[in-house]
């Protein structure tokens, strides 16, 4: 018998023979799992040192029996079954966990039933404790002897992003912990194979570990294992990450920490979704990017700092903080290098990065002392009492009595307030106020303000800096055109930031109307609207078209507008147009005043369909002018535009939003940012098109998506978000055929393309999916009905890499179903998916019939 067995089974005998009770014999593997420990009923010993169990010290072991651990007051197999019995702790006398190796499941993996929110809640959680001052204390040096385990995540066993914990408290503890989802990751644990498990699925979603709302959170040689959302301890405030190890893709890490000689896997090229206050520092970090192309590091505000760290990579090409950062952001490094070599930061936008080298704020992060380095963690996290939880104060103290300098109440961000407003020269002024924030956003006063300009914007405002450090601004564009102008403050240390303004000239009287404006026809069949204005400048005119009932103007539907300061002063008529009399309203307006008071017109004549000059079987639409306001009317003619929750989603929780626009037209973010088209604006976004003829044959459909994710997933999430195209529908009845687009659990970098027929409303599948990673910038898709074949082809038109062998994951797509045949013509978008960085932006369409 293995010794170490031998001496826990002896010990164990008297406990039990006084409560009548004698053990089993140990289970197997548990001399292995027990280095340097020693379970002795009411104490242990680990490492050499005795630790008495009580009230605020409880023993968990996972090898233990249920009969076992209930033999002691104290001693769990579960972290579960602890978690009922906690007592809260104090900064000085902390409830610690004192936790054997073994792989604790915080939520059972067998059990099928899908974990949903509890009412009130979006979040479904495997465990809630509230506890002040609890420590997760692993009894192994290796962090990956002592494992708490979930493997759910959003769609795959739960419903909303299953979060493993939810803890409420200050002063949360982890030591010697790995925190791991592994929904998507097997879980291998060499101490004791019969404990590893696959991984419920290969498509990445969100599967998090940890939320936490309270302050003084500190990680000590922990891993947080997951992919998508990681979610080590969101929503703490100063929180410390100490020798820990991240894996992780987007939305992922915590961004109000400190991360201190830590080492990250990067598996995507967006781990923070974004930072908070002063944002995220890594000092004396290693990062591992295994994906290719650009790597940043946020995909919304705020800022990071890096400090001696070092990024490895065979595949990346380009180190920013963002992939479009705001001109008021600023970002911190110092030592920063990618294999091996020295690298600027974001050197495309050089404006946001500073280089701490050779700069004073640089202190706050690191210094020398005696030819050693120190990482500033006191002045990081000490906030207003005085926490130190690397015991750094002393060396602090002592770098200060021989420098002279202040290195124990350093900012480390600035932030100047306000900015996007909007002045207009000889009426408006513009107090600005800049503030230090030291680490955890505690602001100082001390701090010398200086106020600059580039020389480009020297003639546009100046800057009148007040005795109190405040800037006031007054604006003095004397030019025809409104300016983007931005003013920047620093402090001599090396803090900086700034404030991007619009400054406009003084503003004119909207232009009086010397003709007014009348409608006339060409005989190419156009409409233009033909006004004189009593100004020099260049018309900028916000005309709007629409059709209306009679010559009188009555039930007026907007059907086109002007964008981008273009007058739309000549409309093309179509087929929809017969019938109706068409308006046009035109608000008066130059670069150097706001629109004046709309004038209406309306051409005199119904439109009859030999004033029509277009080809009524082929349809590109102008969208560029398209109107996208709210018009949920179904009519021959006319695009119907709304907000709708299929049955099919309405699981998921949401509702359908028609309180405002559900489109705009305009450029789209990520990976759309460079690209101008149609994009949802609401979740639930619907586009439909109903042509005027009641009798048609077949029918081809083409456009050109731009989604805004760019790894192939196209949606947010498998919480049946997907993108029909409607196809051969009578859209009254929302019956015929479509194309539909969704992201599944089966990858995280391709989606499902398959054939679905509506009837009434509701869709069902009629073809097996094909699943394709070419749903990317640009998507060039085409949907058409031969006969009874209804088919797809779909590809992307710039080069893309994929892991996917082709067999299993498509690049080009091509898809075909038996259907049968109608006369319907109509024709729409039905995107479920949610908005921003999960929208598709449509542009190039053109609808023929046959």
């Amino acid at each position: 018998m293995n010794t170490n067995r031998l001496r826990i089974y002896l010990l164990l005998i008297p406990a039990f023979l006084l409560s009548g009770f004698f053990p089993l014999s140990a289970q197997s593997h548990r001399g292995e799992l027990y280095q340097h420990l020693v379970f002795e009923g009411s104490s242990i010993t680990y490492q050499g040192e005795k630790i008495q169990l009580g009230p605020k010290a409880f023993f968990i072991d996972g090898q233990l029996s249920d009969e076992e651990a209930a033999s002691y007051p104290f001693v769990f197999n579960s972290i579960n079954e602890a978690a009922k019995h906690l007592t809260n702790g104090t900064e000085a006398s902390p409830m610690v966990l004192y936790i054997a190796p073994w792989v604790y499941w915080i939520d059972d993996p067998d059990d099928p039933e899908v974990r949903v929110p509890q009412e009130g809640s979006s979040t479904p959680f495997g465990l809630e404790i509230d506890c002040q001052w609890l420590k997760f204390y692993g009894l192994s040096d290796n962090p990956y002897h002592v494992i708490l385990a979930a493997n759910r995540g959003q769609t795959i066993g739960a419903k909303g992003n299953f979060t493993s914990f939810n803890f409420k408290g200050d002063g949360l503890t982890a030591e010697n912990i790995t925190f791991g989802n592994y929904c998507n990751i097997d879980l291998d644990y060499p101490l004791n194979p019969k404990l590893n498990r696959e991984k419920r699925s290969s498509a990445i979603v969100q599967g998090q570990l940890a939320f936490s709302n309270g302050d003084k959170v500190l990680a000590r040689n922990c891993n947080f294992i997951s992919r998508l959302n990681t979610g080590p301890f969101w929503g703490s405030k100063r929180t410390l990450f100490e020798r820990c190890h991240f894996e992780s893709t987007d939305d992922a890490l915590n961004g109000s920490a400190v991360y201190l000689n830590c080492t990250f896997d990067f598996y995507s090229s967006k781990p923070f979704g974004h930072t908070v206050g002063p944002g995220a520092v890594f000092l004396n970090s290693d990062i591992r990017v295994l994906t290719r192309g650009p790597q940043y590091l946020v995909k919304g505000s705020g800022p990071v700092t890096l400090v001696d760290t070092r990024f490895q990579g065979d595949l990346v090409d380009y180190l920013g903080w963002r992939d479009l950062p705001a001109t008021e952001a600023r970002y911190y490094q110092y030592q920063v290098s990618l294999n091996g070599d020295s690298v600027f930061m974001d050197r495309d936008n050089a404006f946001a990065t500073i280089d701490m080298t050779r700069k004073e704020v640089l202190n706050a992060y690191r210094f020398n002392l005696n030819n050693e380095t120190i990482y500033n963690t006191y002045n990081l996290l000490r906030g207003e009492d005085d926490w130190d939880p690397m015991n750094v104060k002393k060396l602090i103290k002592k770098a200060e009595a021989e420098s002279g300098k202040n290195y124990g109440l350093l900012p480390t961000m600035l932030q100047v307030n306000p900015t996007r407003q909007k002045l207009e020269t000889g009426k408006d002024s513009l107090l600005l106020t800049a503030t230090a924030y030291r680490f955890g956003n505690f602001g100082l006063e001390s701090e010398n303000m200086n106020w600059s300009l580039a020389p480009e914007y020297n003639d546009l405002v100046k800057l009148e800096v007040q005795e109190d450090g405040t800037c006031l601004v007054i604006p003095s564009n004397h030019q025809d055109e409104t300016k983007e102008v931005v003013i920047i403050a620093s402090t001599d240390a090396g803090l900086e930031s700034a404030a991007t303004l619009t400054v406009a000239p003084s503003y004119l009287p909207a232009p009086a109307f010397l003709e007014k404006p009348v409608i006339s026809k060409d005989k190419k069949g156009h409409l233009a609207v033909n006004y004189t204005l009593d100004m020099d400048f260049d018309d900028q005119s916000l005309i709007s078209w629409y059709r209306c009932h009679d010559a009188r103007g009555t039930h007026p539907i907007e059907i086109a507008v002007s964008r981008f300061n273009n007058p739309l002063k000549a409309y093309q008529l179509s087929a929809g147009d017969i019938g109706y009399y068409i308006m046009a309203s035109v608000s008066p307006k130059h670069v150097r005043c706001h629109p004046g008071n709309a004038e209406k017109t309306i051409y005199t004549k119904v439109i009859t369909p030999e004033d029509v000059n277009q080809n009524p079987r082929i349809f590109i639409p102008n969208l560029e002018n398209m109107s996208t306001a709210y018009q949920p009317e179904v009519l021959p003619g006319f695009w119907a535009l709304d907000s709708y929750a299929p049955a099919d989603t309405r699981e998921w929780y949401w509702e359908a939003d028609n309180s405002r626009d559900p489109w705009y037209y305009g450029p789209g973010v990520d990976g759309a940012a460079q690209d101008t088209g149609l994009v949802q604006a609401t979740k639930g976004a619907r586009l439909r098109y109903t042509p005027v003829d009641d009798q048609f044959g077949d029918m081809k459909i083409s456009f050109t998506a731009v989604p805004a994710k760019t790894a192939g997933q196209g949606f947010s999430s498998a919480r049946a978000q997907y993108m029909d195209i409607g196809i051969k529908m009578d859209i009254e009845k929302m019956t015929g055929y479509a194309l539909r687009l969704i992201r599944t659990t089966k990858y995280g970098d391709a989606i499902d393309f398959l054939l679905m027929k509506y009837e009434n409303g509701s869709a069902t599948p009629i073809s097996d999916p094909v699943s394709a990673s070419c749903y990317r910038p640009d998507c060039r898709i085409t949907v058409e009905t031969t006969g009874n074949k209804l088919k797809v082809h779909a590809e992307n038109t710039k080069d893309y890499y994929s892991v996917h062998n082709e067999s299993e994951v498509k690049r080009v797509v091509e898809l075909e179903a038996e259907v049968e045949t109608n006369t319907f013509g109509g024709m729409g978008f039905q995107h479920t998916g949610t908005v921003g960085g999960g929208a598709t932006l449509i542009k190039d369409l053109k609808i023929e019939w046959k």
